[in-house]
């Protein structure tokens, strides 16, 4: 994850406990789960419409048959 070790992690977590107070920790995790699914939701939308102009462009365009009956 990232390149981070576990020790990392605790410690960062330490840090944030030392800085917010455990009152406010859960507030922020909160937040940034909301933000990071938030973020998640507009890739998917961004890709699928991507993709789907993708398969839009990627279709034949169908000619329509031109008459071809002869008078002789």
């Amino acid at each position: 994850m990232f390149g981070l070790q576990p020790t990392h992690l605790i410690i960062i977590l330490v840090v944030a406990l030392l800085i917010f107070g455990p009152s406010r920790l859960p507030e922020i995790g909160k937040a940034l789960g909301k933000t990071i699914r938030e973020f998640q939701s507009g890739v998917k939308e961004t890709t699928s419409a991507f993709q789907s102009e993708l398969k839009v462009e990627d279709t034949p365009k169908t000619e329509t048959p031109k008459d071809e009956t002869k008078t002789s």
